[in-house]
């Protein structure tokens, strides 16, 4: 099958033009008249992943390896010693990003990670009705996220409405309508404005957040007849 009719029906699936203005999502390497009969599914490209890969290989991540405008491709440095190795073992890459956040990513952790049903969604947030202590609530967060403990802000006893952002959402902390904001990559400034507003966080982790990404895709593959492989993409961070 050509990379042209599984980029069409990827988009059918999660439309790349509902990504966001910075983002990178498409076709990043590769031909689209290309013929492949393996694709590979990642959240990310690291080395020892494209090391293990088959020549010829089509490559799907959740993110881009090309993000900001590159200028110059120096082999020594990321991430053109990742691209340098890909187009050696002719591995093309598409990238799947904030467009499948919205279509796929959040309504899956939500729903069945978390195993809460999504009261509306808002772009990016899905928000959940529940009713729990907030300790309780949290402990449940990061055992579901395999987190070794719960980074919080604890602004209130109770949670009655949970918002939801994959990956990292703190940009959107003025824009949420909830009692408790889970997502990743939170800093102390974030903590300290959600602490202020009297909004509740959890950090639920960038990647312990987005790692479903290839096992939400392989699902949808399987109708297109081709091997797909869910590669074991491992968490730069380790917890000591």
């Amino acid at each position: 099958m050509k990379i042209s009719e599984i980029y069409k029906f990827l988009d059918n699936m999660s439309p790349f033009e509902l990504q966001e203005s910075w983002d990178n999502s498409g076709l990043l390497i590769g031909d689209f008249n290309q013929e492949v009969t393996k694709i590979v599914l990642s959240i990310d490209v690291d080395e020892s992943l494209i090391d293990s890969m088959d020549n010829d290989t089509l490559l799907i991540t959740h993110h881009p390896i090309i993000f900001g405008g590159l200028k110059q491709l120096e082999f020594s440095k990321y991430p053109a010693n990742l691209i340098q190795k890909m187009i050696k073992k002719n591995i093309s890459n598409i990238a799947m990003h904030t467009n499948f956040d919205q279509t796929h990513l959040n309504e899956f952790v939500a729903t069945e990670v978390l195993g809460y049903k999504i009261a509306q969604k808002d772009g990016f947030v899905a928000y959940m009705d529940i009713d729990e202590e907030f300790d309780t609530f949290a402990k449940k967060v990061s055992l579901a996220f395999g987190l070794p403990h719960a980074r919080c802000v604890k602004s209130s006893n109770r949670v009655k409405r949970v918002a939801l952002t994959t990956g990292s959402g703190c940009s959107l902390l003025k824009s949420i309508n909830a009692d408790c904001f889970l997502t990743g990559d939170v800093k102390y400034h974030d903590a300290m404005e959600a602490k202020s507003i009297k909004l509740s966080l959890i950090d639920i982790g960038h990647y312990e957040s987005e790692r479903f990404f290839a096992e939400i895709l392989h699902r949808h593959l399987k109708i297109l007849g081709l091997e797909a492989i869910i590669s074991s993409s491992k968490n730069p961070f380790t917890y000591i």
